[in-house]
């Protein structure tokens, strides 16, 4: 463990005996700031640690100057100013941590205007920083998606996105031929079985190409773990088949006008019947859900019952719907939620009017075990969505680094210019921390304990790095930028959902301050 880390790790853990005093003399939720400074603190932290075990395995040049220029900047900005929002900061005086402000800038000497500048140079050079994690099977699967994208999703993903169209049919179909739906569902039910850090690279090649196209195997992802995990043996038998196949495309059907995350208050109603149920209420902001054929619904199924406890999850099955007729089931209709970015599967408000759902449509065969049944998937979600950030981020260093090499002012190219290479070098280096803290929380998910903690900062870090580099490499572009014909403009827009849908980052940092105040993980 490097001095850094170590001088990291002792500010954290007085930041914590800080917050722990402020919220013994009051509440959690009235000291909001601090709390969600803590967690952002903590999240820090562990991204350095992430860069560290990451450098620990590098023996490039490249690499090495990522891990000083990560370590510098994070040294700094814990003793001079954290962000937690475009304006919002957390202080090392919101906690009376003054006496830290020393060791953490003696500590903070990475990141160098000479250190940038080397980390330029080599990237003008052609080099770029490693992204192999010395597997010889997740190696390939990246490979093999990288070329996927590469070839079938970033010639065409812009002019989809221009258009408002859903994902083709071909480009869904040769993704499922990929094992895409299927990654970590049991092999016994047709699935690949692997884990979550495999499930990371292949969200993080496909988002790279289009937050759409990462995203699609979300619904699948979702749906999969419900049913692997709390589905009866038909259900998984009947189901889990033909979600890893791509022949079924399922969607989440959970959020309400007027809940957001507050789950405990959802109101859409489902009622038993002779036949089986019955569902009465009202969708808002549910993906794709046109074209799939299952929804995994919450539903009150104990009206009587207050909060979580009467709520049940339904596994709803639906006619495909088309273009000209989005909504062909009786009892269901929906429109379109016009979004600036992450398109491809498009949003929409449903409205449920007495729609039928099968006698065993009940995931289970429990009712009130919804909300306990969808708190298990929310790890994996978490973490999946923190992939569909990396890649994203990649996306934007991508395209800054190719518009600030071919484009000339002032008789030299962009990237010559101190300030485009500074943005640049952060970018890698952000990139990269947000990837190894990804990948931490992939791994700890794939070792069967619990890391709500891990996967909220996965979530809370990548989705911020994402946002940062799509503005700078906006930035590089200039007006061009800003111009809907050029790629960034679109990835601008994809970045900005990422910090609230799956939790946003208020949430997040509300678990993560919890666990660390209560020791847990």
């Amino acid at each position: 463990m490097s001095v850094a880390l170590t001088t990291a790790e002792l500010y954290a853990a007085a930041a914590r005996d800080a917050v722990r005093v402020r919220i013994a003399a009051s509440s959690l939720d009235a000291e909001q700031h601090a709390a969600h400074g803590l967690a952002w603190i903590e999240t820090a932290v562990e991204a350095l640690r992430a860069l560290e075990v990451w450098g620990a395995r590098q023996t490039g040049e490249a690499e090495a100057l990522v891990v000083s220029i990560g370590t510098g900047e994070t040294l700094a900005q814990l003793a001079g100013g954290l962000p937690m929002g475009q304006n919002e900061f957390v202080r090392h005086g919101d906690f009376g941590l003054e006496s830290h402000v020393h060791a953490l800038l003696a500590a903070a000497k990475g990141n160098t205007p000479e250190n940038r500048d080397a980390l330029i140079a080599l990237l003008r050079d052609g080099v770029t920083v490693s992204d192999a994690l010395d597997d010889e099977l997740l190696d390939s699967v990246r490979d093999q998606y990288r070329r996927f994208t590469d070839a079938r999703i970033i010639p065409h993903a812009h002019g989809w996105h221009l258009a408002n169209a859903l994902i083709p049919d071909d480009v869904i179909a040769e993704m499922a031929a990929l094992g895409t739906f299927g990654v970590c569902i049991a092999e016994e039910f047709g699935g690949l079985g692997l884990g979550k850090l495999v499930m990371c690279i292949v969200t993080e090649e496909l988002s790279r190409g289009w937050i759409g196209t990462g995203s699609l195997g979300t619904r699948s992802e979702i749906a999969g773990e419900l049913i692997m995990q709390g589905g009866t043996e038909a259900q998984k038998a009947h189901w889990l088949p033909r979600i890893a196949s791509g022949e079924i495309l399922p969607t989440a059907v959970f959020t309400e006008p007027d809940t957001g995350s507050d789950m405990a208050s959802l109101q859409t109603r489902a009622a038993r019947t002779e036949l089986g149920w019955e569902i009465t209420g009202a969708k808002t902001w549910i993906t794709h859900a046109a074209r799939t054929d299952l929804m995994t619904l919450m539903a009150r199924t104990l009206p009587d019952v207050k909060g979580y406890a009467g709520l049940s999850m339904l596994l709803v099955p639906k006619p495909r719907g088309s273009e000209d007729d989005p909504f062909p089931a009786v009892g269901m209709t929906g429109s379109e939620i016009e979004v600036l970015g992450y398109r491809g599967m498009r949003e929409y408000a449903l409205q449920f009017d007495a729609m039928e759902a099968p006698e065993d449509a009940l995931l289970g065969g429990e009712e009130g075990q919804g909300f306990k049944q969808l708190m298990r998937t929310f790890e994996g979600a978490r973490i999946q969505t923190a992939a569909r950030a990396v890649g994203v981020a990649r996306r934007a260093i991508e395209l800054g680094l190719s518009y600030a090499m071919d484009r000339k002012q002032f008789g030299q190219p962009l990237i010559a210019f101190p300030r485009v290479g500074d943005k640049l070098a952060m970018m890698v280096t952000d990139m990269v921390m947000a990837r190894e803290l990804t990948y931490f929380a992939a791994r700890a998910k794939d070792s069967g304990k619990r890391c709500d903690i891990e996967a909220g900062m996965a979530k809370l870090h990548a989705a911020r790095v994402a946002w940062a580099n799509a503005d700078a490499a906006l930035q590089i572009h200039g007006g061009n930028g800003y111009a809907l014909e050029y790629e960034i403009s679109r990835v601008l827009c994809d970045a900005r959902i990422l910090n609230i849908f799956e939790g946003a980052a208020e949430i997040q940092a509300q678990v993560i301050a919890r666990g660390k105040l209560q020791d847990r993980n």
